[in-house]
C-alpha cells in the first residue's frame, strides 16, 4: 500500500531468528465475521468493511484506510478486521449501517510475527503459520490464540514478489522488557 496509509503502532521487543515479537497498542477495529473460510468468503468480508469506511454508516462519512487488512479463522468461520485511524476514539466513529461490520476496543498485546512475501492463499497461510509455530516452539514460547494473517498490499495491483504479509501470532509473554 502507499506509504501515507497508516499501520499500527507498535514496538519491537526481542527479534529472534527468522521472526520478531512486538507490542502492539490498543486499537479500534472493524470486523466482519462470514461462515466458512476461503477466499469467496474474505471478499465478501472485505466488501462489507470496505463500504462501512467509504461512506455506508450512519453519517455517510468517509473513513481512511489502513494497512493491514487481518484475517483468521475460528472454528468454522472467517473473521476480517480493519484497524481504524488511530485519530478516532469509539465514540467520535460513524455506526455501521450493516448490521455485520462490528466495532469493537482491542487491546494490544504481544505477539510473534513472521514477515513474508508473495501470494498470501490460505494454503500458503497454513504453512507460515505452522512454520512459526515451530520456530516458537523451538524456542520455548507459547501461541495464546489463533494465528493472524496481515495482508498489507492490494492483491489486485501489487506485483506478489514485492508483497508484504505477515503471520501475527498472539503468545504467552511473562519476560521483563
Amino acid at each position: 500500500m502507499s506509504e501515507n496509509i497508516e499501520e499500527p503502532n507498535f514496538e519491537i521487543i526481542e527479534t529472534y531468528d527468522g521472526f520478531e515479537i512486538r507490542r502492539y497498542a490498543d486499537t479500534i477495529q472493524a470486523r466482519v465475521i462470514v461462515e466458512g473460510m476461503g477466499y469467496r468468503n474474505t471478499n465478501q468480508a472485505f466488501r462489507r468493511i470496505a463500504s462501512y469506511i467509504f461512506g455506508r454508516n450512519d453519517q455517510s462519512r468517509n473513513i481512511a484506510m489502513t494497512a493491514p487488512v487481518r484475517m483468521w479463522e475460528s472454528g468454522d468461520f472467517s473473521v476480517m478486521a480493519f484497524t481504524m485511524p488511530s485519530k478516532h476514539r469509539m465514540i467520535d466513529l460513524p455506526n455501521p449501517t450493516d448490521s455485520g461490520v462490528e466495532l469493537l476496543h482491542v487491546e494490544g498485546g504481544v505477539v510473534a510475527v513472521l514477515k513474508f512475501s508473495g501470494l498470501s492463499h490460505r494454503k500458503k497461510s497454513l504453512r507460515m503459520i505452522n512454520k512459526l509455530h515451530l520456530m516458537l516452539e523451538n524456542n520455548g514460547l507459547v501461541a495464546s490464540s489463533e494465528a493472524i494473517l496481515a495482508v498489507y498490499d492490494n492483491p489486485a495491483s501489487t506485483l506478489p514478489f514485492i508483497r508484504r504479509n505477515e503471520i501475527i501470532q498472539p503468545i504467552e509473554w511473562h519476560r521483563e522488557e
